[in-house]
């Protein structure tokens, strides 16, 4: 491999070793002492990983992805976008989750860093500035760039996706929560005040025939034009309100004033209650887009909710080909985004997907069924239904006995449930079947009380069940418990679980370093990429290259 052979110029090292070198026999020093390499290629071994870096980077040829012109006109310094880039992600890849100080350290000071920069050092602001102004937007294609090469260089197979989700905390403070329901509570509240304010000033107005209309919720729209309206009937004008100490307010300044103050509260609740949308239940003010989530580090141990962000990742062949970051705090919410997200960005579409059991959910299995690809999620009470506890339950629909031709169940004590009563219904864009199975009689029933939650003593046991539900769930179900469902479990558990293992301990990643959606987005591109190229050089240099942990063969 031709190595670049980077001089050092005007280098301060270069000045020392010159001085170093003239000087030696009269400073009594040896020969060896104080000397630096012409060509800093030449201290690095032929093995070194920068090495391999920089010509992988190069294969790629990332310079397309970047625009320097855009920042000549800017004054920026002359820095290659290229190097800092290299800089950036061999950092990311050598020593883990480095922050943009350290990284401008090692320019500094490490030889490898100091090949990749070719002895330039730009400050950490200069690393900031090119990360959120250029890489921001093209960080995305590089990862799918070098995605693309490790598919034709590794044999990556795109067949079988395996997902999984981790929760990582925000860069947010963690007392500063607003919660949905609190808010929308405090607002219900308010426009009982708004009420009685509006009754007052109707006593107040009743001499002018002038009445406002009441309602049991308000907008601050309607509040405004109702205080334009105000000012007109009553005659005042704000701009010659009464202030300060021994100045008496009227009662038209005072019902002013506070219906002012109401509608500037209202309008602060309907902000909050549109930042959580109608998939979140709460958020932070310091990073609006982090969401208030439980997470398994608890170093409290109190179970204290944390702002923070649902990572879920896509692995295939040991490699990360896609990742996304979520506010929604629940697994089965993300997964048709995140599977949409990564048809579209690699062009394709998987054959199954493989996940734990927390993305089961009815909409998940329609989308799968839709796009013609193979559901491998467990079930939800997978696990559940191996305890005695779950079979002592025997009101629930899986302890009964069902009967396919009769189309009935058959409860614990033997008494037979039959089909009331059948509906279609339109869901997420497909009609499902809806069926109600009631007893015939639960009078006398010993065991009423364990299987019956009903309070009436004559109203008999009902299931309501969702019949395509429950057609998807048991395909699903018999896919994962035959041989090759097994099998693929086991590659989803070792690789995507192993690769969240890897992300947390090897490379530190706990905490995002940034706020907001768009950065947070960035830096998991970064360790992304970081964690690629680190396991394609390792695969390299151990010779297993094209030699993955799970090689999938057809079923």
């Amino acid at each position: 491999m031709a190595l670049k052979q980077k001089k050092l110029g005007s280098h301060p090292l270069f000045w020392y070793n010159s001085c170093v070198m003239k000087n030696h026999t009269e400073m009594n020093y040896s020969p060896k002492q104080g000397r630096f390499p012409v060509f800093i290629a030449d201290s690095l071994n032929i093995c070194d990983p920068v090495l391999a870096f920089d010509k992988i980077m190069e294969e790629i040829g990332i310079e397309r992805y970047l625009k320097p012109e855009r920042y000549k006109s800017l004054g920026r310094p002359g820095y290659s976008r290229v190097n800092m880039l290299k800089t950036i992600l061999f950092g990311f890849m050598d020593s883990g989750y480095a922050s943009l100080r350290e990284l401008e350290d090692r320019c500094k000071v490490n030889i490898r860093y100091m090949y990749l920069m070719d002895y330039e050092t730009p400050s950490y602001r200069a690393f900031g500035y090119f990360i959120n102004e250029e890489l921001r937007e093209s960080i995305e294609d590089i990862f799918k760039a070098v995605v693309e090469y490790i598919r034709k260089t590794e044999h990556v197979d795109m067949q079988h996706l395996y997902i999984d989700g981790s929760k990582f905390e925000a860069n947010a403070n963690k007392y500063t929560w607003v919660w949905k329901k609190g808010t929308e509570k405090s607002r219900y509240k308010l426009f009982g005040k708004i009420t009685a304010l509006l009754d007052e000033m109707n006593d107040e107005l009743a001499y002018t025939g002038f009445r406002i209309e009441t309602n049991t919720e308000y907008t601050p729209e309607y509040l405004d034009e109702l205080l334009g309206r105000y000012e007109v009937v009553a005659g005042i004008d704000p701009g010659k309100f009464a202030h300060g100490r021994g100045h008496r307010k009227a009662a038209e300044q005072r019902h002013y004033e506070k219906l002012t103050e109401y509608t500037e509260k209202l309008r602060e609740y309907v902000a909050k209650i549109n930042v959580c949308g109608p998939d979140r239940n709460s958020y932070s003010k310091t990073d609006p887009d982090a969401t208030f989530m439980r997470m398994k580090e608890d170093h409290m141990r109190n179970g204290q909710l944390k702002p923070g962000y649902n990572v879920q990742i896509g692995v295939n062949s040991e490699y990360i080909t896609g990742i996304e970051v979520f506010s929604n705090r629940t697994d089965y919410g993300t997964m048709v985004p995140f599977m949409k997200t990564m048809q579209q960005k690699h062009g394709k579409k998987y054959k199954s997907a493989t996940a734990d059991a927390g993305y089961e959910r009815f909409s998940n299995y329609l989308y799968l069924e839709a796009n013609g690809q193979i559901s491998f999620i467990k079930p939800a009470n997978y696990e559940q239904q191996k305890r005695s506890s779950f079979k002592k339950q025997i009101g629930r629909m899986e302890n009964m006995t069902y009967d396919a031709e009769d189309d009935s169940y058959t409860c614990a004590q033997g008494r037979r449930l039959s089909l009331r009563r059948e509906c279609t219904e339109l869901q997420d864009g497909r009609y499902v079947t809806m069926a109600w199975y009631r007893c015939e009689s639960c009078s006398g029933c010993p065991v009423r009380e364990k299987c019956c939650q009903a309070k009436n003593a004559d109203q008999a046991k009902e299931l309501r069940v969702n019949k395509t539900f429950q057609e998807l769930r048991k395909a699903s179900l018999e896919n994962i418990t035959t041989e090759y469902g097994i099998y693929l479990r086991q590659c989803r558990s070792i690789q995507v679980e192993g690769a969240f293992g890897l992300l947390k301990n090897d490379f530190g990643f706990r905490r995002f370093l940034t706020r907001g959606r768009k950065n947070v987005r960035t830096e998991l591109f970064f360790l992304a990429l970081a964690f690629d190229l680190k396991k394609l050089w390792m695969k390299r240099d151990k010779g297993r290259l094209r030699r993955h942990l799970s090689e999938i063969s057809a079923a």
